[in-house]
């Protein structure tokens, strides 16, 4: 197991009462390192453009690349660009691509968790939103099928927000297998059960209210077979801690043990077809104790065997 961040991440600047907010990332790197004192830490790298463009237009690095602006411009009312947030999304994509390769190319490297900003699962190949500028999951994913030793991959995603940036890349790829869970209705409003892509989208939507049982029914009854069925070669996690009951943006109700069962369940599947290999990047999540909280009980359960 390991931990891959970068300070850079700190410095995207998305400005005063903005829910995305550079704490979220000092809450969670500061719970692991107090929970896991035996982790190691590594300086994630810089995504390249060639890396970036296999899921992005151009045009999208180009509006987050080559603007410079010595105050903060909104690329939409939620969607921040400061003079570091390049940089920090570059550092974010790159920690998950990094991730990746050691998970897959590391001889006792199975797991890794990317402590991340600003999140990516909106972004889709041309427009950077919903606080996202690059996929980085997306990218991540891409990387592993161009290596060209896997030819399946899973993307799970249970931010409590739907990622339909994930969903619009890949949704045509059957390589690749996008499963959600997330509360409708809620932004971005995509997410329902009939998109289905090339049959390689499974969504699963939460009424507001719904607690730990409609969650653990979703991917106990339809989602974690799904997975299952699909025997992924690789298994990437979009971890969002939103969908927990303390989150200011949300209206679901879900515990810490809630995502440390679901962890659980995705290590299995795991351990049966992808020689236990995972990599999980942060997303979501806007309360900072849920987020210490969360993050501790993912990763715990990640790490087990």
């Amino acid at each position: 197991m390991e931990f891959w961040t970068h300070p850079a991440c700190l410095q995207h600047d998305t400005g005063p009462g903005h829910a995305e907010r550079p704490e979220r990332l000092s809450a969670v790197t500061d719970a692991l390192r107090a929970a896991f004192p035996d982790v190691e830490w590594f300086e994630a790298p810089r995504a390249t453009r060639g890396q970036l463009l296999r899921v992005h237009d151009a045009s999208l690095l180009a509006s987050v690349l080559d603007t410079h602006s010595p105050a903060r411009v909104h690329l939409d009312p939620d969607t921040v660009l400061s003079p570091a947030s390049a940089e920090a999304g570059l550092r974010a994509a790159g920690s998950v691509v990094a991730a990746t390769d050691a998970v897959l190319h590391g001889k006792d490297r199975r797991r890794a968790f990317c402590a991340v900003r600003p999140p990516g699962h909106h972004a889709t190949r041309d427009v950077a939103m919903g606080f996202c500028l690059f996929n980085s999951i997306a990218v991540a994913a891409a990387h592993a099928l161009d290596d060209g030793r896997l030819s399946r991959v899973a993307i799970v995603d249970f931010d409590v927000h739907h990622g339909n940036g994930t969903q619009a890349i890949f949704e045509h790829d059957p390589r690749v297998l996008y499963l959600s869970s997330h509360q409708s209705p809620l932004y971005p409003d995509t997410g329902y059960p009939d998109e289905r892509g090339e049959g390689n989208v499974h969504n699963a939507m939460l009424r507001p209210g719904s607690g730990s049982d409609a969650f653990r029914a979703a991917w106990r009854d339809v989602l974690l077979p799904d997975l299952d069925a699909f025997e992924p070669q690789f298994l990437f996690v979009s971890a969002g801690f939103d969908a927990h009951w303390r989150d200011p943006l949300a209206q679901l109700q879900l515990q810490a043990d809630d995502y440390a069962w679901l962890t659980r369940e995705l290590v299995a599947i795991a351990n049966r077809h992808a020689g236990g290999r995972v990599v999980s990047m942060l997303e979501g999540g806007y309360d900072l104790d849920a987020l210490r909280e969360c993050s501790v009980a993912h990763v715990e359960a990640l790490r087990e065997a």
